[in-house]
């Protein structure tokens, strides 16, 4: 659940048989538990094709003559390019039809070569030459510099604003409606990669669980957990660990913490695999639990299993929030986000970047569909004293939705 924690790097074209499928079909024979992440099979250049295919037929309906994109979970999911964003502008367009261009700087083409994973026209500027200059040169040779150019939502201002500018006769338009249907609905290979990351984390946890001593820092549990899905062959995207009283901020507190008798461990953790994210929390006791700290962990448990069994195809994506909010106000939580209580959304989308679109949240209308991966986090927290949050995530399917990693149902055994 943690924000602002995501580092840089890490439909398909045809009907999406999510119904019958188990992520674990898209892996290759199992290693061994010493890299688990060997048995991941990396997204293809034909899907990526499949992908650009699928927003060229949107861009299509929507009127929509181009797409810039610039290094991020975008320019990677479309193209494969793992980039950085620096004030040298690297860009992807994907023009209506035909394939993509990409504009980097002169001394960077090669490495952008290396993680292309599409056929592409790259083309490329000198330091005291404009990039903006270049995209719109593009654009104007295929005779797109006057049509409704998409940028997606990432994208920075200059280069919008600059492109704008160089080609006066065209229509700045969101791309959004574009990039988020293609990236919301997750394809068996991308559900795959997911699996794996999250057996990986889950592995973590039940690795670090048993290690976890008095006297500990949160550095140091954090630091055992980040050791434990590397060794497992993943890259640690994050491993916020919250102790007794800071564990009642969802995002953590700078004050020192040791574990201690009697006192909540609350872990967030995830890895990727090829990019693709995993977003698992725990929460424990280290010693014998209060009775109160089994009511609220056993509360959190049956929110986390109320909002699973709300999220059904076709219904509003807020409605799964409006289930878990109304069960904690009906026994003396909130009300809505006030404490102690559920103080945020009971989730986010989750796939190429730990947060992205829909998130479960009061007034969000996007009907649920197979493919869609979201965390499921309805936490409870008790300013000055203590919280709880259980996450797993899961994947919408056409019966319903299915865990990545199956939740606990006890705090006597934590990790499930």
């Amino acid at each position: 659940m943690i924000a602002n924690r995501r580092q840089f790097l890490a439909q398909t074209g045809g009907a999406l048989a999510v119904s019958a499928l188990a992520p674990s079909m898209a892996v290759a024979a199992d290693p061994g538990p010493s890299n688990l992440a060997a048995r991941a099979v990396p997204i293809t250049r034909e899907e990526r094709l499949r992908r650009i295919a699928k927003a060229q037929r949107l861009m299509r309906e929507q009127g929509m003559s181009a797409l810039l994109i610039e290094p991020g979970a975008s320019l990677v999911y479309f193209t494969g390019i793992q980039w950085w964003r620096s004030e040298r502008l690297t860009a992807a367009i994907i023009p209506l039809e035909g394939e993509i261009g990409i504009v980097t700087p002169f001394f960077e083409e090669s490495s952008i070569q290396e993680s292309l994973g599409v056929p592409g026209d790259v083309r490329v500027w000198q330091e005291d030459e404009d990039p903006i200059a270049l995209v719109a040169g593009w654009l104007r040779d295929r005779k797109l510099g006057t049509g409704r150019i998409g940028i997606e939502g990432s994208v920075r201002f200059f280069a919008s604003d600059g492109l704008g500018r160089a080609l006066p006769d065209a229509t700045i338009v969101p791309g959004a409606p574009v990039v988020r249907a293609c990236r919301m609905i997750k394809s068996p290979a991308e559900l795959a990669l997911m699996q794996v990351a999250s057996d990986i984390t889950l592995a973590a946890y039940h690795d670090v669980h048993k290690k976890v001593v008095a006297g500990m820092t949160s550095r140091e549990v954090s630091a055992l957990m980040t050791a434990a899905m590397r060794e497992r062959g993943a890259n640690p995207e994050f491993a916020l660990v919250l102790l007794n009283d800071a564990a009642a901020y969802p995002h953590g507190s700078d004050k020192p913490q040791k574990v201690v008798e009697g006192g909540i461990v609350l872990m967030d953790c995830g890895c990727t695999v090829h990019g693709y994210q995993a977003d698992v929390s725990r929460t424990f006791v280290f010693g014998t639990p209060s009775k109160e700290q089994r009511t609220v962990w056993e509360h959190v448990r049956r929110g986390q299993a109320i909002a699973y069994e709300a999220a059904q195809i076709g219904r509003p994506a807020g409605s799964v929030d409006d289930a878990v909010r109304g069960w904690y106000e009906s026994i003396g939580y909130g009300p809505r986000y006030a404490l102690p209580g559920l103080s945020h959304r009971t989730g986010h989308g989750i796939g190429l970047e730990g947060h992205e679109p829909v998130n479960l949240v009061h007034g969000e209308t996007t009907p649920l569909a197979a493919g869609m991966c979201f965390s499921n986090e309805p936490g409870l927290y008790f300013r000055g004293k203590f919280g709880v949050r259980i996450e797993d995530c899961f994947y919408m399917a056409e019966g319903g939705p299915r865990w990545f990693s199956t939740p606990p149902t006890s705090i006597d055994d934590p990790i499930g």
